[in-house]
C-alpha cells in the first residue's frame, strides 16, 4: 500500500550497528519517551487481536506485541520471532523493531522513519526487520502507528470475510 509518508523531522538518528541494535540520540526525556511508548502500544493493541508482554528477541523492558496465533499468515519472515509483529524498547530508547512489508518499508526508510535491523536477513531475523526510530510527539506515533497498521495486516491471516 503506498501511503504519503511525511519526511521525519531533522537528520537520522545515531544507532549501534550490532545487538541489541539501539538509537543513541534524538531522544525524549525518559517520562516522556515512556508514556509515547505505552500509547503506541495501547493503540497497537487497540487494531484486534493483539496481546502484549515481554518481548522475546528484545532486553528485558521491552514489550513485545504478539498476534493471536490463530491469527497468524504462516510467513514467519512476517514476524519478529514467533507471532510477535515488533516490540517497544520501553526502558531503554523508545525505538522499535518490526518487520515491514515490501513497499511500505522502502518508503519508510526513505522518508527516515526506519532503517534495517544489522542482523536482519541472518538465520532467525526476518530480512524486513527494521528499527522505527522512537516518536517525539504524539504526531509522530500516528505516523508510526501507519507502519505498524502494514505490519499488522501482513502480519494476519486473511479469510474470505477479510475481502
Amino acid at each position: 500500500m503506498k501511503h504519503d509518508l511525511p519526511p521525519r523531522r531533522g537528520p537520522h538518528p545515531q544507532t549501534t550497528d550490532c545487538a541489541p541494535h539501539s538509537q543513541v540520540d534524538q531522544l525524549v526525556p525518559e517520562a516522556e519517551r515512556r508514556r509515547l511508548g505505552l500509547l503506541l502500544a495501547g493503540k497497537v493493541k487497540g487494531l484486534g487481536d493483539i496481546s502484549d508482554g515481554p518481548s522475546r528477541r528484545a532486553p528485558p523492558g521491552t514489550i513485545g506485541l504478539y498476534l493471536a496465533p490463530d491469527c497468524c499468515c504462516g510467513d514467519a519472515e512476517a514476524f519478529l520471532l514467533a507471532n510477535e509483529i515488533a516490540h517497544v524498547h520501553i526502558e531503554d530508547d523508545g525505538a522499535l523493531h518490526a518487520v515491514l512489508p515490501d513497499g511500505i518499508r522502502e518508503q519508510a526508510i526513505e522518508a527516515g522513519w526506519a532503517e534495517y535491523h544489522p542482523l536482519a536477513g541472518q538465520p532467525t531475523v526476518s530480512p524486513r526487520t527494521v528499527m522505527i526510530y522512537a516518536p517525539r510527539d504524539e504526531n509522530e506515533v500516528d505516523t508510526v502507528m501507519l507502519l505498524l497498521q502494514e505490519t499488522y495486516g501482513a502480519a494476519r491471516a486473511r479469510t474470505s470475510a477479510d475481502g
